[in-house]
């Protein structure tokens, strides 16, 4: 008999009694760590439905084809569950008492440790509204009843085996350290890595429901990168010192784009001023906060030193670089770290 995991709201009419999700999951640490050995070799569907013979009807064809299966009858029970097991596919009702589907499946999408576990609808709804709600919200793949358990098993064989080695892809990347994430044509983040999700949050701070959406500028680059197909073109922004580079890698599929990202710190730009122009480590900075267009105010306040120190150091600066203002200096600044970013971006393996 397969191991099943049970958790529900309400009475069941399938063949075991269904446990609260608490009881399955929390209440004795022995049961749970016996469970998750259980079904570690199979695949784990986790269904939610309110209706006790669909339940009944899908356990039973997914048990008969070798799957486990996990049981929730309510969006609430559901989200419960996946805190302490992750399924490897979902089968989501999008019309239930309390929390809906789509709201269930929103909710999912936020949680880092699942937001990777597809999510095929199930339900009577069939515009075209619907389906597309349960696409914006995360889902995979939309079926409406009754269902043809033929279609819906050879659907969770494909879902399964994309997930599978699109997880494995990740892993192998994330262990790597690669800061790499992929976005939709408006820039809308569609996955990252650990390390590009630091970045990602750092520079663009989540939308209202955990979604990153990168700026329009940076959307039409992408838009204008997929059409021209050059490689490894790099957008740049900056925020308090720090630039955030984004490389293009290229199309993973239509309408979803593989990006890079690469930071430079101040004092890679400071480093890189004082090896190429020759100044001290003093003149780099004071010449690094005129090129992003600080006043010798600002630059002696930042700095901690008087302004007439500023111009002092200005005229060293000036004389070294053979120009005569410091708008020729920012001018010349700007390339030099243009090309190095450039260089140093487009060097590194991807």
């Amino acid at each position: 008999m397969v191991s099943k995991v049970r958790t529900s709201s309400g009475p069941s009419s399938t063949a075991s009694p269904p446990t609260p999700a608490a009881s399955a999951t929390t209440a004795s640490p022995a049961p749970t760590m016996v469970a998750a050995r259980a079904v570690a070799a199979r695949d784990i569907v986790l269904v939610v439905d309110d209706s006790p013979e669909t339940l009944g009807f899908l356990t039973e064809a997914l048990e008969a084809a070798g799957i486990t299966v996990l049981v929730a009858l309510d969006g609430s029970a559901a989200l419960q569950l996946v805190e302490q097991i992750t399924p490897d596919l979902i089968l989501l009702d999008a019309v239930m008492p309390g929390i809906g589907g789509f709201e269930t499946c929103r909710h999912l999408k936020q949680m880092s440790d699942i937001a990777h576990v597809p999510v095929i609808f199930m339900t009577g709804l069939s515009e075209t509204t619907h389906v597309v709600k349960g696409l914006e919200v995360g889902g995979v793949d939309y079926l409406t009843k009754p269902i043809v358990i033929e279609e819906l098993m050879a659907r969770i064989r494909v879902h399964l085996t994309n997930a599978k080695h699109s997880q494995a892809a990740r892993a192998a990347l994330d262990a790597a350290g690669r800061f790499l994430l992929a976005v939709n044509d408006s820039g809308r983040l569609h996955w990252s890595t650990p390390q590009a999700s630091k970045l990602l949050e750092r520079f663009f701070p989540p939308l209202k429901g955990g979604d990153i959406l990168l700026p329009a500028e940076a959307a039409t680059w992408i838009a204008g990168m997929a059409q021209q197909q050059r490689d490894r073109a790099t957008w740049t922004t900056t925020l308090d010192g720090v630039q955030l580079g984004l490389t293009y890698l290229g199309q993973i599929r239509s309408g979803e784009h593989l990006l890079r990202l690469t930071t430079a710190e101040p004092g890679d730009e400071i480093a890189l001023l004082k090896r190429q122009m020759s100044l001290t480590g003093r003149e780099a900075e004071v010449l690094l906060w005129v090129a992003r267009g600080k006043s010798n105010k600002d630059v002696s306040e930042i700095l901690h030193i008087s302004p007439r120190t500023v111009n002092k150091h200005l005229e060293q600066i000036f004389e070294k670089l053979g120009v005569e203002n410091r708008a020729s200096a920012t001018a010349r600044t700007i390339d030099l770290l243009h090309r190095w970013g450039h260089n140093q971006w487009s060097s590194e393996e991807i």
